[in-house]
């Protein structure tokens, strides 16, 4: 089993800055991707930035060039950057992870959220 934990979240002004942290947890065998998702109130969650083990990124079209997204395989860990955060920045937000556990299943977990609000 496959334990995810997010980390720092919280209040921040517009044009602030925030790093969110998640580590993953488990008889991990293997990490394939890592990426941060996120749910505004009445909204879908929506994917704001992947990372594979190998470094390839993937950014959703509204934080590009705001957000920066980075992983350290050794912990297993993904850090999420956001710089000049805007109220439509606020949401919960979510870490995935998918990969091998030890034994060959693949397995594919989220965690149980951060709240991030941007507001003035």
């Amino acid at each position: 089993q496959v334990q995810i934990v997010e980390s720092g979240g919280g209040l921040v002004q517009p044009g602030g800055s925030l790093r969110l942290s998640c580590a993953a947890s488990g008889s991990i065998f293997s990490i394939y991707a890592m990426g941060w998702y996120r749910q505004a109130p009445g909204k879908q969650r929506e994917l704001v930035a992947t990372i594979t083990s190998g470094g390839s990124t993937n950014y959703a079209d509204s934080v590009k060039g705001r957000f920066t997204i980075s992983r350290d395989n050794a912990k297993n860990t993904v850090y999420l950057q956001m710089n000049s955060l805007k109220p439509e920045d606020t949401a919960v937000y979510y870490c995935n992870a998918h990969g091998e556990v030890v034994g060959g299943t693949r397995f594919g977990s989220w965690g149980q959220g951060t709240q991030v609000t941007v507001s003035s």
